[in-house]
């Protein structure tokens, strides 16, 4: 069953992989000033919470423990 269990997380991890890559290329799109406004505020909140989050994600890779789970929000 190992190659069965392995074909699986490739198969997922490639779909979510790209997944996250096409919306943070979409997150991106939000620096267009012609059409958003936000402030540098903002900016290091989204990022700050991007970078949160890849990190859980890469700890529970690394360890045993499962990841907090969290949602972001601009106030």
């Amino acid at each position: 069953m190992p190659s069965s269990s392995r074909g699986k997380f490739v198969e997922l991890a490639n779909k979510r992989v790209n997944g996250a890559i096409k919306t943070i290329r979409l997150i991106g799109n939000l620096s267009n000033r012609s059409n958003y406004s936000y402030t540098e505020s903002d900016v290091e909140k989204v990022f700050a919470a991007l970078r949160r989050e890849l990190r859980a994600a890469e700890r529970r890779f690394r360890s045993t423990g499962k990841g907090e789970s969290s949602v972001f929000q601009l106030e």
